[in-house]
């Protein structure tokens, strides 16, 4: 299995130091029992474990590590999945052979241990036109705040942007809401400045190569890879607004970083009283963004209230670029789409874009127009209920990252391992 940069004798120490204090020996009573219940290997497969399987664990204000039958150490994190403020699951990775059962142990520390950080949540916000840009974990977008409107960028990136050791993404919070793609050259995270200049200010500088990728996708109107909407009748809905809007169609966005590494980053987007236009609709969406380790993708979770009952959820994957038809294949619980081409700003490279989808619930698809505030896009279709949430993926692929994505076959049996990987099935024991 990967190791993360620790030798012998550091996860020796780290070991010893874990069984030293009586606490910590309490708390490594803990044995995870995984088995692969699938004939074929995961690696670097995400566990999610509810925190109520372990007794008596919530009440400790401790750190999680996970340790190996070999003493190795592995990143762990508590998680919030429903947002109360309560840590609320244990997350981690690991590999595990076809049909393999290992024994792994749940060690709670003091101390926050430091791990190689494969995963990176980045957001600044300039207060005003005279502030420079200041990192920030939460923050509310009001309808008036428009770059437009204002006569600035407030936002680092347009937006919060998000990565892993494979790709980046980034989302417009300027009120259009699409998302876009960093594309990575590194397995590294890309600077924390990406999007300010020297004077500390707003700048798009990541139109240009650098050492560790480019923004590499036309959005457009569009709501890029992952974005979406609803469809009301035969009327397109498009949350949010396109760059050409004086005023935000939502009433209030509320963004907050829930975690932020080494091993997953995970955001939340609340938006308030959206009122799409030319209809008496009003409601009330939330939105989870996640990113892992090992992926060229990101996970996302989306719910609505306020549905009565004729709308249809569409999710995008922008087509600006290709003239393709769109590719679609099943792999088990999901629907693959996607497209392959020279489909960057100027044709430059191959891009491959996906979207990993539930197939219950699933309408179908249909090719945007090529001109208003919602197209140039691939739409995917789903019935949804007030309440009911709906998880996707949405994948992008550079042959910068992987020569081997000049090849579309090779992409699609990317996608269908991935598909694989992602709905494989893992049981888990604690005892």
């Amino acid at each position: 299995m990967k190791k993360y940069n620790y030798n012998w004798l550091f996860s020796f120490a780290l070991f010893i130091a874990l069984t030293s204090c009586d606490q910590q020996r309490e708390s490594s009573k803990y044995e995870i029992i995984l088995t692969n219940e699938e004939a074929f290997d995961l690696e670097e497969k995400a566990i999610t474990i509810p925190l109520e399987d372990f007794s008596d664990l919530e009440s400790l204000e401790l750190f999680p590590v996970i340790l190996t039958e070999m003493n190795d150490t592995i990143p762990a994190l508590f998680g919030d999945k429903d947002d109360d403020g309560k840590p609320d699951e244990l997350f981690f990775l690991i590999s595990l052979k076809a049909e393999e059962r290992r024994k792994v142990r749940l060690l709670l520390i003091d101390n926050q241990p430091i791990f190689e950080k494969r995963v990176n949540v980045r957001f600044g916000v300039r207060a005003s036109e005279q502030d420079i840009v200041k990192a920030a974990t939460s923050h509310t977008f009001y309808p008036d705040m428009l770059p437009g409107v204002m006569g600035y960028q407030p936002y680092q990136t347009d937006g919060p942007s998000w990565e892993n050791d494979c790709v980046g993404f980034r989302h417009y919070l300027d009120g259009r809401n699409s998302k876009d793609v960093f594309g990575k050259k590194v397995k590294y995270m890309s600077p924390d400045n990406v999007g300010i200049n020297a004077e500390g200010v707003t700048e798009d500088d990541y139109h240009v190569m650098e050492e560790w990728g480019r923004d590499i996708l036309s959005v457009g109107n569009s709501v890029g890879i992952g974005g979406f909407g609803l469809k009301i009748g035969d009327k397109l809905a498009r949350l949010g607004v396109t760059e050409q809007d004086s005023l935000n169609n939502v009433a209030a966005t509320d963004y907050a970083v829930l975690e932020n590494g080494p091993i997953r980053g995970l955001m939340r987007f609340d938006y308030h009283d959206w009122k799409p236009e030319d209809t008496n609709r009003t409601y009330q969406v939330k939105e989870y963004t996640s990113i892992w380790p090992g992926m060229h993708g990101y996970k996302n979770t989306i719910s609505f209230d306020g549905l009565e009952g004729d709308e249809e959820l569409l999710i995008g994957l922008v087509n600006s670029r290709t003239s393709k038809p769109l590719g679609q294949f099943e792999v088990g619980e999901f629907q693959v789409l996607y497209t392959h081409d020279l489909q960057t700003y100027e044709k430059e490279w191959y891009l491959g874009l996906a979207l990993i989808l539930p197939k219950q619930n699933y309408l179908g698809y249909f090719d945007a127009p090529k001109q208003g505030s919602l197209s140039n896009t691939f739409l995917a279709k789903f019935a949804l209920q007030n309440g009911q949430t709906l998880s996707y993926y949405a994948v992008a692929a550079w042959e910068l990252a992987d020569e081997r994505f000049t090849d579309e076959a090779y992409f699609k049996s990317y996608l269908e391992s991935l598909a694989i990987k992602l709905g494989a099935k893992v049981k888990y024991e604690v005892k």
